[in-house]
């Protein structure tokens, strides 16, 4: 299939029957069921891959958790974990559990990876560093819709549509896709993939490893996650730090939507970087001939696709997930290089593989679709991608188009879980003023919901990720100074870049 290729760049880029009883998102409850037993750590998966300087000290145990929290009793599945424990008995203060995203990130290695970007000795001295690939996903009882590396439906955020046919297009492939999890889903596995079940696996596991209370870091879904797992267990929940922040509890269309906003915000970062190079990638002198060079490229695959099948679609998501972070700046101006002439891009050849995206796109979806009702009016997208395209013309069009969630076949099992104000004053709201796909306005909205429970730190910084990522040292340190001594901000801050 002509469009492989394209497909291979995204894989490069490392981006994922009714309840007997429903168990509500409330403040404080119980994750209930049998009494947990201490984890067996032993020797973690080979495919957990961790700097060397920890790679023997990373262990991995199974926590055993109800499939339904309704049915405590009932089926079970289980969550694997990893540790890196703190050799500074002296120091440990407890747990700090991490999640990267997604929903559908594998996070058994984010300690490790974090600790190989530079987490501060005095965190890891402090803290067992818990990873964990959350229900559904890697090694916890994992689940799939059978995604095959050749189908049209190849990322979780929807192609950028050029015209109105491109939205009747991607509703048509959006419905094979829900129809088609729902068919590799006999036993109803997948309605179970909520946040509210993961923010209960959460404390299930901090259960399990003997903690009256748990911290918390985690970034771009993770921050969602986290968000409902210091509102469900404001007693149990003891340092919270929310990187990224989508917003809310969950992914709901309009924070899909904001992703958009995101591009427009940090698209100039690049644009300025490459004018500065232009003479080594002639992408253009000044940033507004880069963002034309974009739109000229774009627009020349939607007419024409490359060779190898790269797409404008195609083209627009490369660039948006390549402003994740400054590093990645010149392989995308390198990209951009190669497809000034498309033609001479050499076509490879394709066979029907399972796609090793398979259970991130799966996991993404169900959590997605499960957590909050979606419209199912294919109109109300048609109108929403007209209004982007002119409002966001870098990825509006994208980021407004139609999910499979507007053909999930499943109801929300319960309401979304609502931030609580109610609890200690211990979320600590981290943000990159600019940010592809968790703009500011997302970290914003999460401090204003918290209200007087949280503080939000603003990086004057560019990409997706605040801590230890961003080389912001102002939000380094305060976030170092939180999590090892508790010391929140009194106030709102600002960080200046650098």
């Amino acid at each position: 299939m002509r469009r492989q290729r394209g497909i291979a760049l995204i894989g490069m880029l490392g981006l994922v029957g009714a309840l007997a009883a429903v168990v509500p998102a409330t403040a404080g409850e119980s994750t209930g069921g049998r009494p947990p037993t201490g984890p067996q750590w032993t020797a973690c998966p080979a495919d957990v891959v961790v700097p060397p300087t920890v790679q023997a000290q990373v262990q991995c145990a199974t926590v055993p958790v109800p499939l339904d929290y309704g049915d405590p009793d009932g089926t079970r599945i289980e969550l694997m974990i990893s540790r890196i424990a703190s050799t500074k008995p002296e120091k440990r203060r407890g747990v700090l559990m991490f999640n990267p995203g997604g929903p559908g990130g594998t996070g058994l290695d984010q300690p490790g990876f974090l600790i190989g970007q530079g987490l501060p000795a005095s965190v890891v001295d402090a803290y067992d560093l818990i990873g964990m690939d959350t229900r559904g996903v890697g090694h916890s009882t994992p689940m799939s819709c059978g995604f095959t590396a050749t189908d049209a439906y190849w990322a979780n955020i929807p192609p950028y549509a050029v015209d109105d046919a491109d939205v009747i297009r991607q509703a048509a492939i959006a419905e094979e896709v829900a129809t088609r999890c729902a068919a590799n889903d006999p036993d109803g596995r997948l309605r179970h993939l909520t946040t509210a079940n993961m923010a209960r696996d959460l404390d299930r596991i901090r259960a399990t490893l003997g903690e009256t209370k748990a911290s918390f870091y985690g970034a771009s879904y993770g921050s969602a996650l986290g968000a409902a797992y210091a509102s469900m267990f404001p007693a149990t929940t003891d340092r919270i730090v929310l990187d990224s922040n989508i917003g809310d509890t969950h992914l709901d269309r309009d924070g899909l939507r904001r992703f958009a906003l995101g591009m427009e915000q940090t698209f100039p970062d690049f644009a300025t970087w490459a004018a500065a190079r232009h003479d080594s990638y002639g992408l253009g002198r000044t940033p507004q001939q880069v963002r034309r060079t974009y739109f000229a490229i774009a627009e020349r695959l939607d007419r024409t696709p490359s060779p190898d099948g790269l797409t404008g679609p195609i083209f627009r998501y490369l660039t948006f997930a390549h402003l994740y972070g400054k590093m990645q700046y010149g392989n995308l101006a390198r990209t951009w290089q190669a497809y000034l002439d498309p033609s001479q891009v050499p076509q490879p050849t394709t066979t029907e593989t399972p796609s090793p995206t398979d259970n991130a796109f799966t996991v993404f979806l169900a959590v997605t679709c499960n957590d909050v009702a979606w419209p199912e009016d294919v109109d109300t997208y048609r109108r929403a991608v007209a209004e982007d395209r002119k409002q966001y013309p870098l990825f509006g069009a994208a980021s407004a188009n139609i999910t499979p969630c507007a053909y999930w076949t499943h109801e929300p099992s319960e309401p979304p879980v609502a931030i609580s104000t109610e609890g200690p004053r211990n979320v600590l709201i981290l943000q990159n003023r600019q940010d592809p796909v968790t703009p500011l306005a997302g970290g914003k909205l999460l401090r204003e919901k918290f209200g007087q429970r949280a503080r939000l730190v603003t990086a004057n910084e560019s990409g997706h990720g605040v801590y230890v990522l961003s080389g912001n040292a102002c939000a380094l340190n305060l976030t170092t100074s939180y999590l090892v001594h508790g010391t929140m901000p009194t106030t709102d801050r600002t960080c200046p870049r650098g």
